[in-house]
């Protein structure tokens, strides 16, 4: 069987993403009848429909949907694969994971500073958890992320991007904490299982024998600072999200353990892979590195 072509993969990746073979040969500037003969002899080749016809509309298949994915990614890399090589200034589209708490504190003045001096490249965000953006990294679903202590990252190249102080944040109306020991019978409002301060809020519990009530999953910071505001629970996140957000004042920060609260940040990527957009991104956060030490 013949190799897929990425000029078959384009055109069908258009028709996903327009709807329909009318509109993706308008954006393609085709005549539709070439836009359904490609689509049809890629699907001719592959052995499977990628499209099934539902109330007039097309839709993806099943095999369609798994072929999709692989169209991104091929797309993707052969973008970056003609940038690399583009001599000049880094251009093109620069996809890379995040933590919401790095996306929300950290990262608008580095990529504000990134796209005054690299206009030509075009940001791509997506947030998750660091385990979700460990295995978007691995599957070349984004080209690098931000992902925090502690992980493991065998086989990936990381370099110190961040450093946060995490604090424990509780109701204004609840008596000081002291320690772990004091989290007796209290709810933890936290991220789902993956997220790094979650897992460290756990372990610091679980060192003094404490086990949480309950877990109270929630899916943004500003959603966690209304229910601990609101006297549900308590939580655990950087001082410069609780700055970002704006709820200082809402809330008690208290002091986390010396071992506990500090925690870096770090910037990770597959080894093999290189492109100017990046390492430009790199070479900005070492340069930050160096302002904050100097």
């Amino acid at each position: 069987m013949r190799n897929i072509d990425l000029n078959s993969l384009h055109i069908f990746k258009t028709v996903v993403d327009t709807g329909g073979i009318t509109r993706a040969a308008a954006q393609l500037n085709r005549v539709q009848s070439n836009i359904t003969t490609r689509v049809k002899t890629l699907e001719e080749r592959l052995g499977v429909k990628l499209f099934q016809r539902q109330r007039g509309k097309l839709v993806l298949s099943s095999e369609g949907k798994i072929l999709l994915a692989y169209a991104e990614r091929l797309l993707r890399l052969s973008s970056e694969a003609e940038s690399a090589l583009r001599p000049g200034a880094p251009r093109g589209t620069l996809r890379i994971g995040t933590l919401e708490s790095t996306a929300a504190a950290r990262l608008p003045p580095l990529l504000s500073t990134y796209h005054e001096r690299y206009p030509d490249v075009q940001i791509e965000l997506v947030t998750g958890d660091s385990t979700a953006l460990l295995h978007r990294v691995r599957n070349f679903d984004v080209e690098a992320a931000f992902i925090s202590e502690p992980f493991c990252a065998e086989g990936l190249e990381a370099q110190e991007a961040f450093t946060e102080e995490l604090a424990l944040i509780a109701p204004k109306t609840m008596a000081p904490i002291k320690g772990a020991r004091d989290l007796r019978n209290r709810t933890v409002i936290a991220f789902a299982t993956g997220c790094s301060y979650r897992r460290i809020l756990e372990d610091w519990l679980s060192m003094s024998k404490v086990v949480p009530e309950r877990v109270l999953e929630l899916a943004s910071y500003h959603a966690i600072v209304a229910c601990v505001a609101a006297g549900s629970g308590v939580a655990i996140m950087p001082r410069s999200v609780l700055r970002a957000v704006h709820a200082e004042s809402d809330v008690q920060a208290l002091p986390l353990p010396p071992k506990v609260a500090r925690v870096r940040t770090h910037l990770i990527w597959r080894p093999e892979h290189r492109s100017p957009a990046l390492d430009a991104l790199r070479e900005k956060l070492r340069q930050q590195e160096q302002t904050h030490i100097g």
